[in-house]
């Protein structure tokens, strides 16, 4: 087994409640989510509460978007914490926190991944660690958060 952390942080020119909004609604994230491209068409089903703890996302998409489902499990002015699931290439269920701290030029945010890789990934992950295989995609979903925050 492998525990991992992947973590990439910005500064954005923007208030967090602004930050906070665009994070804690599934449905807002189609402006700026990494994955957003990978397949155009991609089946999304929200359910539970319309935001903050509670709200779900489902999805279903090509290869490359896979199967998965994710689900607000705390919602601070500061914090969310969001539990993600894939089915999809792989099974895989990890936690994500998006930390929200005021910054001079606005709104200091760091997105965070931790879990356990185990069986045939724990042997993958030797060869391809968690933060190369994601690490580029939180830097993209963080440049767009930013443009879709400061728009």
């Amino acid at each position: 087994m492998g525990d991992f952390d992947v973590h990439r942080s910005t500064t954005i020119n923007a208030d967090t409640a602004t930050i906070h909004a665009l994070i804690n609604d599934f449905h807002e994230w189609t402006k700026w989510s990494p994955w957003e491209d990978i397949d155009p068409n991609l089946d999304r089903t929200y359910s539970g509460a319309d935001a903050g703890v509670g709200a779900k996302y489902s999805w279903s998409g090509n290869r490359k978007a896979g199967i998965g489902n994710m689900e607000v499990t705390g919602s601070d002015p500061h914090q969310i914490a969001v539990r993600v699931h894939f089915d999809k290439p792989f099974k895989a269920t990890n936690n994500v926190t998006f930390q929200l701290s005021p910054a001079k030029d606005g709104t200091d945010v760091t997105w965070r991944m931790t879990g356990t890789q185990k069986g045939l990934m724990a042997l993958f992950g030797k060869i391809w660690p968690m933060d190369k295989l994601v690490g580029k995609d939180f830097e993209k979903g963080l440049a767009q958060l930013k443009a879709a925050a400061e728009s």
